[in-house]
């Protein structure tokens, strides 16, 4: 590699490390600000059923993803500046809290430095260029929801509809190779072909197979890629997707439900197809099948 790409990979792949302490907060607190904000609505819904008004509950402090500060959820330590260096803190700090030494989940340092690999390598392959950074956006918003849907199985608003309007946008600037009508027949292709299967399987089994936020990623999957990548994403995605739903029933770890949440494996297949094609990737997986 030449000496200005390994410059550009490594510039990257700090600020990917940063981004990725960043996202390490979107990961905890959306989903908690999310529920907070679902309380607050059914708090004011019930007082609106009331004949008389109601003396408001006590609520805690508004959360955001900026205040209150970073604090260790055993003790309340409130995290100083040189405690939160990406990858370097931890390490300082052997995993465990400054004040009461408990133990840090390793996932911190893991998203940061995932963050960080994923910047380096969109960097390496299209420099620091409006390219490099469309698909340095697209790779964290993706980390984002994957980990959050596995955790909660939600799938927030606040980055599957922006993921789907940046993926159209970088279309329309030729930040990405795919043309713009591709673009957006992939988002609608995308959403409503999930959308059917929905309801086809609600109308058959009563059940809710899926929700609707993997629609909207699935939307996003194909504005960032047009509306051709979107059999060979869900092809790959749900191969992966069954293999590790039965290695999980197979260990017994499955959740209460036996349900497995379907957007970690979008992403999952989202980022085989950002770097090696679609196309390629879907081959890869036929020839692994023996096809």
């Amino acid at each position: 590699m030449p000496t200005e790409l390994w410059m550009q990979a490594a510039l990257g792949g700090l600020l990917g490390l940063l981004v990725g302490s960043f996202l390490n907060v979107v990961i905890h607190r959306l989903p908690r600000m999310m529920e907070q904000q679902w309380q607050a609505e059914y708090a004011q819904w019930q007082q609106e059923q009331q004949a008389a008004p109601a003396q408001p509950d006590a609520q805690p402090p508004r959360l955001s993803l900026s205040q209150p500060r970073s604090r260790c959820p055993h003790c309340g330590h409130a995290i100083r500046w040189y405690e939160n260096i990406p990858v370097l803190s931890y390490l300082a700090l052997r995993g465990r809290c400054a004040q009461c030494h408990a133990a840090i989940g390793l996932r911190y340092p893991a998203v940061e430095l995932a963050c960080a690999a994923l910047f380096a390598l969109c960097a390496s392959r299209w420099g620091i260029t409006p390219t490099g950074a469309a698909w340095c956006l697209f790779s964290a918003a993706l980390l984002s929801l994957a980990l959050i849907d596995w955790d909660t199985t939600l799938l927030p608003d606040d980055i599957t509809l922006p993921l789907l309007w940046a993926g159209l946008l970088a279309s329309a600037l030729q930040w990405t190779s795919v043309p713009l009508a591709d673009a957006v027949w992939g988002a609608a292709a995308g959403y409503l072909s999930l959308w059917l299967v929905y309801w086809g399987f609600k109308l058959a089994t009563g059940k809710e197979g899926m929700g609707y936020g993997d629609f909207k990623l699935f939307a996003a999957l194909g504005a960032w890629f047009g509306w051709q990548a979107l059999v060979p994403i869900i092809l790959v995605s749900s191969v992966i997707g069954a293999v590790v739903g039965i290695a999980l029933k197979i260990n017994s770890r499955l959740r209460e439900g036996g349900y497995v949440p379907f957007g970690p494996f979008l992403a999952g297949a989202g980022f085989a197809a950002m770097f090696f094609g679609p196309q390629r990737m879907l081959q890869s997986l036929l020839a692994l099948a023996g096809l």
